[in-house]
């Protein structure tokens, strides 16, 4: 399920990650574990959730969340400061995250409300509550926004929406905690979040890949390095930007033929 590499000893800092039970999530807990962070995995999915974070290790602490309920998001954090006493980033990774829905004609109010629930009032939600901790600390946000808040396929008004106000709900936030608390962005692309097993059995296609300027389809691990680079020290000089991570993609210049 999991590839980790052997953790660093610890470095007293505490991460809380959502939608951390697979894909991008779980390759930024990943990564953090390894440079030593103690990380609270976060997601719906209980039993896949507790499983991640029993074979993470020590460094790993699993609770249930739905971004989208306050009163939840403030017990969690609460469960976070009275188990480690202390936060020191955020990284909002849970959404909704399928882009396709129906046409706009027959989109339902449902389903709208929904991913802008998950995917936007929760990082809101989380902030808000997560503020005064990671306040006492200097820490960081890291919200996962997407390339299609720039550019959209037919379809796609819910996610494009929820990700376009993510970047803006950025921004905002890094003036409104700065200095005390960086709040950055990232955008990734096409990244192949599936597990390593399923990538080796079922190996994207040469198409897929060169289509790409950097030659090949994003990983998680591509994702999660900007991710943990945003939330160290090196990168204190920097608040309220986003951060694309898509092999070049939103910058080459595509016509039919």
């Amino acid at each position: 399920m999991i590839e980790l590499s052997t953790p660093t000893a610890s470095n007293g800092r505490v991460a809380l990650v959502t939608g951390a039970a697979r894909g991008i999530g779980l390759g930024i807990t990943a990564w953090l574990i390894s440079e030593g962070w103690q990380v609270v995995l976060t997601d719906l999915d209980r039993v896949r959730g507790s499983k991640v974070a029993k074979v993470l290790g020590d460094n790993a602490w699993f609770i249930a969340m739905d971004v989208s309920n306050e009163a939840q998001v403030a017990l969690g954090v609460a469960e976070v400061l009275g188990q480690f006493g202390r936060l020191d980033a955020l990284v909002c990774n849970a959404a909704v995250a399928d882009p396709h829905n129906t046409t706009l004609e027959s989109l339902d109010l449902a389903y709208w409300n929904r991913v802008l629930a998950v995917n936007l009032s929760g990082p809101m939600l989380l902030a808000k509550h997560c503020a005064p901790y990671l306040r006492a600390h200097s820490g960081a946000i890291v919200n996962l926004a997407s390339t299609r808040a720039g550019q959209s396929e037919p379809d796609t008004e819910a996610y494009a929406a929820s990700k376009g106000g993510l970047l803006a709900l950025t921004h905002a936030l890094a003036i409104s905690l700065g200095p005390e608390i960086r709040v950055n962005a990232v955008s990734p692309g096409w990244i192949d979040a599936r597990d390593p097993s399923v990538r080796r059995a079922e190996p994207l296609t040469d198409a897929d890949h060169a289509q790409h300027p950097a030659g090949r389809v994003g990983t998680v691990e591509d994702v999660a390095a900007m991710v943990v680079w945003l939330l160290s020290k090196n990168a204190g000089f920097v608040t309220g930007q986003e951060f694309v991570v898509d092999g070049g993609m939103t910058k080459k210049m595509i016509y039919s033929e």
